[in-house]
């Protein structure tokens, strides 16, 4: 089954993710031909961890990047081998299924190795280097190598022993037999009555006697004999030619394979396996067994088909989204979106809340969402909009939360007030990660731009915290390469906000914003980085340009 991730930005607000798992849940009910799968580029942050854990559902998982693995080109449907399967099993699946490699398993299922066409080509050539060369025999395996039934089974089911036929006379086969210096061989012979007497006599492992009819019975005695007996229907010559391959796998099986591991990315497993000998190598997981790969497995690169939530720019997206098929795209943002192949489906509306969007597409579907994830869409739509007094908030924001709050087990107001009471605190928590907890970097014209937000319930501690966080704004811009970096720090209660900068001294006093201190800026009445701060950070960019500064 085809599988399509879906995906809020990095660095993923609660809007982000619930859109992305209602989203998964709108598309798997009108699909059973693809897996919708939501996912998360990034920590969930604390509002959104508590409001899963009180709805008693699992986060997303995480996807570090989309860029192609190992994992999706494995083959999980080969065949394997238990290790005391006869080598002409090996040799009969590579022929009849085409493959290269088998994987080889104890009884219990763990891995032990690998068998491929190197393995049996060196067991087929040594056995001809060899001026006699010992096998090695596992009784079970001749009924599955032999047409024929036992008439004996012997005490040892595992040894060790050349082979020997009864073509020659008697003195000749004893004098060649002697020769073995008390090796006892396997004898495969038709029914000569002095040769297996005398193997009778001198308890050799095995006999083979062959040319026997199915319902056949060997006329003499084999009283006091250990070994195993083995009634052959087919010749002496076709039998030895089996009998060389009912040995087990486990005697020919590469123990300790080159492999690689599931989550290295694609281009660095190909060239591993390019540049072996081998033609396939095994896939380990979290060092469990996870399939295998072929060189086949890498003619094409396979692309990660991606829905896009709550964002359109792939640098907003998942590591990696650019070697990704994006297939859909959902936003409430400004539009800067990727170019595709192929048409795709994309809908944008100017509204508060992706989650709003979300639940119109449930609509236009005619279907409701489940009451879990209606209180996650509308957790999502309360946080993006706090709490519909945001000045991104539209009718359609209001209908939506009014609609949502009628099938969600939690009221509005139970839900405003779980996320807000997880809102950060500037004081406790690291500043460095408070930026880049909801940080999005836009590329404008010849600039860099990095806006962090952070929504908190009192805006107390700014003077007492304002050094570290402009140190950190200072650190980012540097290590990312930007001209000017922001926090948004916005009071969901009093609708407040101030403005944290990295000290871009010619773009900064260009705002009309109101100094407090040098990069601590006042904004009141200032809510949305989207609507509100951005068309001024754009402004300033505009005219830096114009005066030909970029």
């Amino acid at each position: 089954m085809e599988t399509v991730y879906i995906t809020g930005h990095r660095n993923p607000d609660m809007d982000s993710i619930a859109s992305a798992y209602a989203y998964g849940e709108l598309k798997n009910l009108q699909s059973r031909e693809t897996e919708y799968r939501a996912i998360r580029c990034g920590d969930a942050k604390a509002p959104t961890k508590a409001l899963f854990k009180k709805l008693g559902l699992g986060l997303p998982p995480l996807m570090k990047d989309a860029a192609p693995r190992v994992l999706d080109v494995i083959r999980k449907d080969m065949t394997f081998l238990e290790a005391r399967m006869p080598i002409l099993e090996a040799i009969r699946l590579m022929d009849e299924r085409n493959l290269s490699i088998l994987p080889v398993f104890d009884k219990d299922k763990s891995f032990l190795g690998v068998v491929s066409q190197h393995e049996v080509s060196r067991f087929l050539i040594s056995e001809n280097l060899e001026a006699r060369p010992r096998y090695h025999f596992f009784t079970p395996n001749f009924e599955k190598v032999l047409p024929g039934r036992f008439f004996q089974r012997g005490g040892e089911e595992n040894f060790s022993a050349p082979l020997m036929t009864g073509a020659m006379p008697y003195e000749t086969s004893l004098e060649r037999m002697d020769r073995l210096e008390g090796v006892k061989p396997v004898l495969v012979v038709g029914l000569r009555k002095d040769l297996l007497k005398f193997a009778v006599e001198a308890q050799l492992p095995a006999l083979i006697i062959t040319g026997m009819e199915k319902d056949g019975v060997p006329d003499m005695d084999f009283g006091g004999f250990r070994g195993t007996i083995f009634l052959s229907h087919t010749d002496t010559a076709e039998t030895l030619r089996l009998l060389r391959l009912s040995a087990p796998v486990e005697q020919i099986m590469e123990r300790n394979p080159l492999a690689v591991e599931g989550n290295l990315d694609f281009d660095t497993a190909k060239q591993i396996l390019l540049g072996s000998p081998h033609r396939g190598l095994p896939v380990m997981n979290d060092g469990a067994f996870a399939g295998l790969v072929t060189r086949r497995s890498f003619i094409e690169k396979p692309r990660k088909k991606l829905i896009l939530v709550d964002h359109n720019e792939l640098n907003q997206s998942v590591p990696g989204a650019e070697q990704a098929q994006v297939v859909e795209i959902i936003d409430h943002h400004r539009i800067d979106t990727p170019k595709t192949r192929d048409p795709i489906y994309v809908y944008a509306r100017p509204v508060g809340s992706t989650c709003t969007i979300v639940f119109l597409h449930f609509g236009m579907a005619g279907l409701k969402p489940s009451p879990g994830t209606a209180a996650l869409l509308l957790g999502g739509l309360i946080s993006d909009t706090l709490d519909l007094r945001s000045p991104t908030t539209t009718d359609e924001d209001r209908r939506a939360a009014l609609a949502l709050e009628d099938i969600s087990p939690l009221s509005r107001e139970e839900t405003a007030h779980l996320i807000f009471s997880h809102s950060s605190s500037l004081k406790t928590g690291d500043p460095r990660d408070i930026l880049l907890s909801d940080f999005k970097v836009y590329q404008e014209r010849s600039w860099s731009v990095g806006i962090g937000q952070v929504e908190v319930i009192t805006l107390e501690e700014v003077e007492m915290v304002k050094d570290s966080y402009l140190s950190v704004l200072e650190q980012v811009a540097a290590e990312k390469n930007l001209n000017w970096v922001m926090l948004l720090v916005t009071d969901v209660i009093r609708q407040d906000s101030v403005l944290f900068t990295s000290g871009w001294e010619e773009a900064e006093e260009k705002l009309i914003f109101k100094a407090r201190s040098p990069r601590l800026f006042s904004l009141p009445g200032i809510l949305s980085r989207k609507k509100q701060l951005f068309p001024e950070v754009y402004r300033v960019l505009e005219e830096l340009d114009r005066e030909g500064k970029g």
